[in-house]
């Protein structure tokens, strides 16, 4: 098993280090009022956004994250037609190519954690701010988690976090979400030197709490009428008792 993932991640490491991760965007677009939201949902995008899928530009209008942030306020005004809640996409890091050295390792994740701090902790100062993070995305939010001023930490479609327990976060409630049809979920869970990102944050004695995320794919977490989509509306809206548990 050990020669067996040895083996991946060297014929990873070959791959992403001939294949460069390029300079990405930075945008920041608030959906919803946020001069009057209690609650704000932060969007944390993962690999390959840029401007063109940014709010459009692929199939599914729910993996952009413009389209994800609407989806939660459309659910959340569902649950709660009164509900104060502001979602904000936040694409404040360089998002590396799938195909890079940067998706193999935290380097790109570590250059973007404290812009996303700075934004949470200054801009978003005496909100009740949930980080909802996919993919390469979660890995930015656990760089950022020990300083942080966030009321949970969902992550989802994670290719792990880089640290062997929830305990290592800064204390920040985590919340794991794992779709049965992933890809993610056969991405070796595995940390060999600066290369991979160990456990899975979805796994027993982490130290996570389990959200239900369905037969969600890699992209459809924030899927209208899913299951997934419920769930982390209800952690943005602070309803965390109401939330499915796999």
């Amino acid at each position: 098993m050990l020669r067996s993932s040895l083996a991946v991640a060297t014929a990873a490491a070959l791959t992403y280090l001939v294949v460069p991760s390029p300079q990405g965007d930075r945008i920041i677009r608030v959906y919803g009022d946020l001069s009057t939201a209690e609650h704000v949902a932060v969007i944390v995008p993962g690999a390959d956004t840029t401007s063109a899928t940014f709010d459009g530009g692929r199939a599914k209008p729910h993996s952009t994250p413009g389209g994800g942030a609407r989806a939660v306020l459309a659910q959340a005004r569902e649950l709660d037609p009164g509900a104060r809640l502001a979602v904000v996409a936040w694409l404040g890091y360089d998002s590396p190519a799938t195909v890079s050295l940067g998706t193999a390792t935290g380097w790109t994740a570590e250059k973007g954690a404290p812009a996303l701090q700075r934004y949470v902790n200054e801009t978003l100062r005496g909100k009740r701010v949930s980080l909802l993070c996919h993919s390469y995305g979660s890995v930015v939010c656990a760089k950022a988690a020990p300083g942080i001023r966030a009321d949970n930490l969902a992550v989802f479609g994670s290719p792990g976090l880089g640290v062997s327990s929830a305990a290592e976060l800064g204390g920040v409630p985590l919340w794991a979400g794992s779709g049965t049809e992933d890809w993610a979920r056969d991405i070796p869970k595995i940390k060999i030197g600066p290369l991979g990102f160990g456990r899975d944050p979805a796994e027993p004695g982490y130290g996570s709490r389990v959200f239900a995320a369905g037969a969600a794919g890699h992209s459809d977490y924030l899927a209208p009428g899913s299951e997934s989509l419920r769930n982390l509306t209800l952690i943005a809206l602070g309803r965390t008792s109401e939330v499915s548990h796999a």
